[in-house]
This record gives C-alpha cells, structure tokens and sequence, in this order.
C-alpha cells in the first residue's frame, strides 16, 4: 500500500464506539450506593453482597468494578480501580482506588502483605494490613486458635474419570457412576445421535455436579513448597463460637492472598470445610442434616410487631433473603468483616510516595478500620445457632 490510498470495506464492517454507552437507572444505582462503607479523596470501599461477581467474564452481564465505574465515580474523571478480588460467593469488605496514584500504592500494600508474611513465615511483625473473616464451618477444629502454613498448587481436570476417583475426595457414588457410563458405552448403539446426547449427558453430569458448576481448576494443599507451581500460603484462626449441632464459627485472617486460601485451608487443612462450599467440602455437605424450622422470634425478630412490607427484590437477579443454615443448599459462609489498613488518602498527602515506598506508610500512625455487617443469611445463620 501507498500514501494516500484508499480501502473500501462492506457495509457491514462498521465503526465501533470508542466507550459503551452508559445506562443509567435509579434501582441500580440506590443499590450500589447503599453498599458503600467509606469513601475519601484515595479509596471507595462497599461490602461486597454475597453472589456478586466482582469482575467481568463469559456469562457475567454486571460485576461490581462495571457498576462502581457508572455508579461510585462521583465527580472524579476516572472510574474506581480493583486492587483485590472477593470470590463471587462471599461477601464483605471491598476496597477500589479512586486515582491513578491511590491504587498503585494499595497494589503495593497487598502485594507486600502477601510478598512480605511469605517470607517471615507469620511471624509477629508490623503488618501494614489486616483482613479478618469470619466463616461458619461444618464441624470443630483440635484447637480453639492457631496458624496454618500449608502451600496451594492449582489441579487441571484433564480427564473425568480421574477427576471421580482422584485421591478419593469425592464420594462413592463417583465410581459407581464410572462404572455405569463404562458399561453403557460398551452397548453397540445404531443411532449416532443418541450417542452424541449420552456423551453431552453425563459431561454436563460431571461438570455441574462434580467441579461446581462447569469450573475445572481447583486449589488444593500439598505437603511442601518444593512441589512445582506451588504458594506458600498462611492463615490464622481463632474460633469465635461453638454452636450446636456441629457447627463452629472461625476468624480467619489470611497474612497471604492465594486464590481459594481460606476455603482450602478450612476445609483440606482443619478439616471443617464451610458452610456452602460445594466445591471444597461436597462430602461434608452430603451428610449434612436439615435443621428444624425455628420460630421468627429466634431469628431475633418479634412476631407481635407489625413489620412493614418488605423492600422490593435487589436488582441483578440477587437473593438476598435466603441462603440460611435453615436451606436445603445454603450460601457459602464466608464474609470479609473488617479491614485495617494506612489511611492512603492522609499519606499522600503528608508524603510523595511512589509504588516501592510501601514499607514507609507503617511509619505513619493513622491507620484505617473497617466494618462490614455480615449479609443477611449469616445473620441469620447466627441468630438460629445462637438463640
């Protein structure tokens, strides 16, 4: 091609827009106002509902990093920034970036959390953040309190039988449903339709009901780091109450940040894997026995008073009413309760911080704490479990 020449396309390859039209609408943005917690010149923060995903992908039509740069911008020229992720089944304390700035020195915060109790190995130092969850688990663990330092490697699914039988961490039913399709596949059968089907059939049985959901990567512990693509991973526990029957409600503060860490830990590692993760603690939820109905007065709410109608359903198709310990499949128990981290927005404004001088905000005093109320299903988890 020449200077100046010119390239004549179809009339269906047409100009795409430079940024999506935003669509502004007054449920959605009442809802997303209502999760904030705190906000300053550095940071926005909202408690995460649980069933929100935090980021786009395939199959998500809303994430909270879309919402939070339509809804939570408020006059500033760039939207709010992820500096950390919440699986989409938790809940709880999620912190953005407002500026360009604020965020690169909150990604050196959680990088250094993580970079810096991986070297130390949990041992007492100034940590310049602190996260605390808090978790309702199947069973008890030996010891009211302690530290976890047990590394995390990512296992691929490849193959479904191996997945049905591999180091017996799903149940018997697994191989029993092996041993069905082996025989049946062994069946001559004139019609290449059918057989199509019967394949879809049970990879769809296997996707949905074995790896959650059609997800095929899944964390697991191992017993060193010298295991390839390996992490080292450390949490502390403390439990905050025994409830009967068999249950036990933990505070967790993870000193890394490993994808899936609290879950595995809980459930591969103390052995009392979390109310509602299918993923991590499927047998454990198998055994589970449905609670008795309780009364509304247990739930700590009087039936002699009047209540008003209750608001109208949350937008983006969130059940927020449900998911108790009282459900036949209750939603994962896990929330991000409080937060302590520096005041970014008073440091950059005492000091010209740049992304290596993390270590330098442990010298300033003011520090930040925050609160997430749990959602309503571990609240009401709680008041079942504790009347």
């Amino acid at each position: 091609m020449n200077l100046g020449d010119r390239i004549c396309l179809p009339i269906t390859v047409q100009e795409l827009p430079s940024r999506k039209p935003e669509c502004f609408s007054n449920e959605e943005e009442d809802f997303i106002c209502s999760l904030e917690l705190h906000k300053d010149a550095a940071i926005v923060v909202v408690n995460k509902p649980p069933g929100m995903p935090v980021q786009g992908g395939i199959g998500i039509r809303k994430s909270l990093d879309e919402l939070a740069a339509t809804y939570l911008r408020y006059d500033y020229p760039e939207p709010p920034r992820l500096v950390h992720r919440l699986d989409r089944d938790s809940s709880g304390i999620l912190v953005m970036g407002r500026t360009k700035t604020s965020t690169t020195v909150l990604h050196s915060i959680f990088r250094e959390r993580t970079h810096g109790a991986s070297n130390d190995n949990g041992n007492n130092r100034k940590r310049i953040l602190q996260r605390r969850y808090w978790a309702l688990v199947i069973g008890s663990p030996r010891h009211p309190e302690g530290l976890i330092s047990v590394p995390l490697k990512k296992e691929h699914f490849t193959n479904w039988k191996k997945a049905f039988h591999l180091s017996n961490k799903f149940p018997p039913l697994g191989k029993q449903i092996v041993d069905l399709m082996e025989g049946l596949r062994c069946v001559r059968l004139k019609s290449v339709f059918f057989q199509t089907c019967f394949d879809v059939y049970y990879t769809a049985l296997y996707l949905q009901v074995i790896v959650d959901n059609g997800k095929s990567e899944r964390i697991t512990a191992v017993g060193n780091l010298e295991v390839m693509s390996s992490q080292h991973a450390i949490t502390e526990y403390r439990v905050i109450k025994s409830s009967y029957p068999g249950y036990t409600w933990l505070e967790l503060s993870p000193l890394t940040g490993r994808k899936h860490q609290l879950r595995v830990h809980c459930a591969e590692v103390l052995g009392t894997p979390i109310v509602g993760d299918y993923k991590y603690g499927w047998q454990a939820h198998r055994k589970m026995k449905l609670l008795p109905s309780v009364p509304c007065s247990n739930l700590g709410r009087d039936p002699t008073v009047r209540r008003p109608p209750p608001p109208p359903p949350p937008p983006f198709g969130l059940d927020l009413e449900n998911g108790s310990i009282l459900e036949k499949q209750p939603y994962l128990h896990l929330h991000c309760k409080e937060m302590i981290l520096p005041d970014v927005a008073r440091a950059l404004a005492k000091v010209q911080l740049i992304s290596s001088d993390c270590e330098r905000l442990t010298e300033l005093d003011s520090l930040l704490k925050l609160s997430a109320p749990l959602p309503l299903h571990m609240e009401k988890s709680w008041n079942i479990l504790n009347p």
